[in-house]
């Protein structure tokens, strides 16, 4: 029997296989790691296990600072562990933890080309920091997983190891393009396995509204998950709660295009990366609040499988009614890790449907070069100018990118697809390359210099120029953790007249290889005919183990101003840790331009982590993103239990 403390001293550590060799990925590809590592397997019936020793003749400067789930944990020393366990050389789930044991989850999708850290499980892990550096235990359960039952099965198997004071990432297989390619991970074999017993969860929670001046309102809600088969889990919520869900963050945007906001709620979060596409013909924001929803996902023999519908409620405006929204994605395994797939997405009210439908292509002519596609059709009020597709051909190793992308968008392509997509412009032909390069001195100071080019073009579909956008950027990171940065933008545009804008900016931070940073920035120019100027700040900080400050400032001025459109932007997170599962959060943001002031005060005990919850909210304010709001003091208080079967 194994025990999660973070300690390989059970005898079954002993006397299983040693495994080690890491290499480096950065910065210097297929050089031998600077520190040796050591990983060790095991596993039983119901749970997969994996101890890993990661020796440090520094263990002083070992960096161990997150205690946020889901953090971007290689911002610490840190593990994480890839399971490709389909070995399809295109999906995995991965698992992180760093020395104070923090927990990182999610899933990879397109052979590690798309990242989604926001699917979540139930596993254990534990960390210590010893005298030659730390050692860490995993424990997965079979349960939370979706396998192939049966025996001597093999896995792919990822380990990259994270050592940020060096800037070096290490990985058990390479060398490899990049430390997220699943189809470059190891190989875990000889492995006999079950179905899972554990077979779903029912998960009901109950929140109580306390707000100035109305009655007292009590709801409920109960959210449910049961696997039909290993392969294949159904979803479902009935009367979800996105009320204590945090503030959408206040943003300055200097364009004339809608700004794609990040989904938040965790119905609509589970198994996103499925539904990500470049012309983005699903995007779950259009989906207001809903009164229930039921989703499926599944893969197997090489087709992967996910289904969501939901309703609706009315909307806050006159004459808003309910809908229904209803999403089907198919993808195929095509060649060795290439995939062919499809989706429909569809929103009906009073009677009308809108939606869109297309087919989308991820094919590896190699490890480093791809290409990418996607043709898409839609439906709504407009028959004609409905058509777009792209095609991308791209090169990507460890230090060096290039694509090349044409794209075509009918010309009333947006006014049908944004009904469930997210299409910020249309009526054009699109031509976009870009280039970028590291390079890795180690010496004279200089640790890392990073160049960046873009360069954008595209016409109306009767062949009228619109615009053209050439964007430059280079990155210096030094040997004493200062980085510094210099942006140059020049466009053109047309509007209802043409504009010529231009913009330089300029970066300098501490630290920025790590959470604890800091950063000033400023970028002056010249847009839609008014000059402006913009200062950026921003810090991370410790000033305990437990007790954590994020603060960001921008300031913009127009010159001339005659919508008085110049604005502070505010925005301040402190979170307090007492342990991994007990924290409090507190979020305020003010946004000058639209009288906005936001907060929310949220204190949240995890006793079945990560979704058995007693959450306290407070909140002030609008949380919706533009949005000043009038929503005075609100009391929010949300239980949550897991019942497993």
């Amino acid at each position: 029997m194994v025990v999660i403390d973070g300690i390989l001293t059970e005898p079954g550590w002993q006397q299983t296989v040693v495994s080690s060799g890491f290499i480096q990925y950065q910065p210097r590809i297929g050089e031998p790691a600077s520190f040796e590592t050591e990983i060790r397997v095991l596993y039983d019936e119901t749970q997969l296990y994996i101890g890993i020793r990661c020796f440090d003749p520094a263990p002083q400067k070992i960096t161990a600072r997150l205690t946020k789930r889901d953090s971007d944990l290689m911002e610490d020393d840190a593990i994480g562990i890839g399971l490709d366990t389909f070995r399809d050389g295109r999906t995995a789930y991965y698992f992180f933890t760093n020395p104070l044991g923090t927990q990182s989850d999610g899933r990879l999708s397109d052979n590690g080309r798309t990242t989604d850290p926001t699917w979540d499980s139930e596993w254990q892990c534990a960390a210590r920091i010893g005298e030659s550096g730390w050692t860490a235990e995993f424990a997965i359960p079979f349960s939370v997983l979706k396998y192939r039952p049966g025996l001597d099965q093999s896995w792919g198997l990822g380990i990259v190891r994270s050592i940020p004071r060096r800037l070096e990432y290490d990985t058990w297989t390479g060398p490899a393009e990049s430390y997220t390619r699943v189809s470059q991970f190891g190989i875990l074999k000889g492995l006999d396995l079950t179905t899972a017993g554990q077979k779903g969860a029912v998960i009901p929670h109950l929140i109580s509204r306390l707000e100035t001046g109305t009655d007292p309102d009590v709801s409920g809600g109960v959210d449910a998950r049961y696997a039909l088969s290993q392969n294949l889990s159904a979803h479902l919520t009935v009367n979800p709660d996105f009320a204590t869900v945090e503030a959408d963050q206040e943003q300055i945007n200097l364009t004339r295009f809608e700004l794609s906001l990040p989904e938040k709620r965790h119905f609509f979060l589970e198994g996103s990366e499925i539904y990500e596409q470049r012309i983005r013909l699903f995007y779950s924001r259009r989906i207001a609040d809903i009164h229930g929803g039921l989703k499926f996902y599944g893969k197997s023999a090489g087709w992967e499988f996910a289904a969501l519908s939901v309703q609706s409620r009315p909307g806050e405006e006159p004459g808003d009614r309910s809908a229904n929204y209803s999403v089907v994605r198919v993808k195929k395994d095509i060649f060795q890790s290439s995939t062919l797939g499809f989706l429909a997405a569809n929103r009906m009210t009073g009677g009308k449907n809108y939606g869109n439908l297309g087919i989308d292509l991820v094919h590896f002519f190699s490890e480093t070069f791809n290409l990418t596609g996607q043709l898409a059709l839609n439906y709504g009020d407009y028959d004609r100018g409905n058509l777009a597709f792209f095609l991308r051909p791209s090169y990507d190793s460890s230090t060096f990118h290039l694509h090349l992308r044409y794209t075509y968008l009918g010309k009333h392509f947006a006014d049908n697809g944004n009904s469930v997509g997210f299409i910020q412009d249309d009526d054009r032909h699109e031509l976009d390359s870009a280039l970028s390069k590291t390079w890795w001195i180690n010496q004279r100071g200089l640790e890392r210099v990073e160049y960046d080019s873009n360069y954008n073009i595209y016409w109306s579909t009767g062949g009228v120029l619109r615009s053209y956008q050439i964007d430059q950027e280079i990155k210096v990171d030094l040997l004493n953790k200062i980085s510094g940065e210099i942006e140059y933008q020049k466009e053109y545009k047309l509007y209802e007249k043409e504009f010529y804008n231009h913009q330089w900016g300029f970066s300098l931070g501490y630290n920025t290889r790590e959470w604890q940073s800091a950063r000033l920035r400023y970028t002056f120019g010249r847009n839609f005919d008014r000059d402006f100027r913009l200062v950026g700040a921003g810090f991370n900080y410790k000033l305990f183990r437990s007790f954590s400050i994020e603060y960001e400032l921008n300031r913009l001025w127009f010159h001339p101003d005659p919508g008085l459109e110049s604005t502070w932007v505010h925005v301040l997170r402190l979170t307090n840790y007492f342990t991994r599962d007990l924290y409090c959060k507190i979020f305020y943001q003010t946004h000058t331009a639209i009288s906005k002031i936001n907060t929310q005060v949220l204190l949240v005990y995890r006793y079945q982590p990560p979704f058995g919850t007693i959450q306290l909210a407070y909140q002030r304010g609008s949380t919706r993103f533009g949005e000043a709001g009038d929503r005075d003091h609100t009391l929010f208080i949300k239980l949550t239990y897991v019942f497993n079967f």
